[in-house]
């Protein structure tokens, strides 16, 4: 039983995300170094696609990582260095895009998408469940009459 246990802590150990954060682009400062993952994990790997820098390992992740760490240590504030990051890379650099008027599109479109398909599923049923109502009753004929019986009978 205790291995059944070991076993399942170990296969979630290797489900727990690990930081690609290397210990050469540590700060010293632990106030700006919490700064900096708190940007990075809202910042996504331009090579990954749907990872943070934070936890990338690709080069260009790393080079971000770094470029964050750089503002921050000269002073810019958390907006400031995401909209460095926005005027240089796009809003693409973004894991959750802004809620802008450029963008409503991103933001409305399942919600408008999920609610059109649940009218239109709405409607096909409504529509079969008349069809099938209108559908006239065909009445048995005797021979079928008589093999209805006979089933009835045995059961």
């Amino acid at each position: 039983m205790i291995r059944f246990f070991a076993i399942i802590w170990l296969a979630w150990l290797m489900t727990v995300p690990v930081k690609a954060v290397e210990p050469d682009e540590i700060l010293k400062d632990p106030v700006l170094e919490a700064r900096a993952r708190k940007i990075s994990v809202d910042l996504r790997c331009l090579v990954c696609q749907n990872q943070s820098i934070d936890d990338s390992n690709a080069p260009l992740a790393r080079d971000l990582r770094i470029l964050v760490r750089e503002r921050l240590t000269k002073g810019d504030s958390d907006a400031q260095v995401i909209d460095f990051l926005v005027a240089r890379y796009g809003e693409f650099v973004l894991l959750r895009p802004r809620f802008a008027p450029h963008t409503m599109i991103l933001w409305f479109s399942a919600p408008v998408l999920f609610l059109i398909s649940i009218f239109v599923i709405f409607t096909a049923h409504r529509r079969r469940s008349a069809e099938v109502a209108a559908a006239p009753v065909k009445a048995l004929s005797a021979k079928e009459k008589r093999a209805l019986k006979k089933l009835l009978r045995r059961g």
